[in-house]
């Protein structure tokens, strides 16, 4: 399953302002660095943990329709299904009536099912709309805390340390964080 976001998020988790308050800055000439760290210490905590932070739209791709009519929807939490569009063998899309699927949007991951296709039908594009919330107030503050942990490491260290040097690359503090919301399967 290849997943890409359709629409990112309109607001990153953690206000620039409380980011720079974090890192005790007073200036902001270098706004543009930090926006680009915490956007990659959004995107990395959302893949170690298959949260998503912020409200977003992401595309899921699948090879083939599942057997059972399944899919298991590897980010947290779904608050609906925007679009699923699968394809005839002969590559001509067909959008799928919203009454042909269902949502269990409370559990992790979420679960859709589909319903069996009177004719063959092959590969899959689910459109989900997924997020804590909207703002950054929707976001548990652990969360927040570890995000603004990650950028302030990566800050320190930029270019100061040649790659057989450089510390590692993510906190203990900010792993711990994760570790509390990675979803372990059994």
């Amino acid at each position: 399953m290849t997943i890409t976001v359709v629409r990112p998020p309109a607001v990153e988790p953690v206000a620039l302002a409380d980011l720079r308050q974090f890192l005790r800055l007073s200036g902001t000439g270098e706004d543009a660095l930090l926006s680009g760290l915490l956007k990659a210490a959004r995107e990395t905590l959302e893949t170690l943990t298959g949260l998503v932070l912020i409200k977003q739209q992401l595309r899921f791709y699948i090879d083939r329709w599942p057997n059972d009519g399944l899919i298991r929807i590897d980010r947290y939490p779904v608050q609906s299904v925007a679009s699923v569009t699968a394809y005839e063998p002969d590559g001509v899309p067909v959008v799928l009536p919203a009454a042909a699927m269902h949502l269990e949007a409370a559990t992790r991951p979420a679960r859709l099912h589909l319903q069996s296709p009177a004719h063959g039908l092959g590969g899959l594009e689910i459109d989900v709309i997924a997020g804590l919330g909207e703002t950054g107030v929707d976001v548990p503050d652990a969360l927040k805390h570890a995000l603004m942990t990650l950028v302030a490491h990566w800050y320190e260290f930029r270019g100061t340390h040649g790659p057989t040097d450089h510390p590692v690359s993510l906190t203990p503090a900010f792993e711990r964080v994760v570790n509390l919301w990675r979803r372990v399967s059994l």
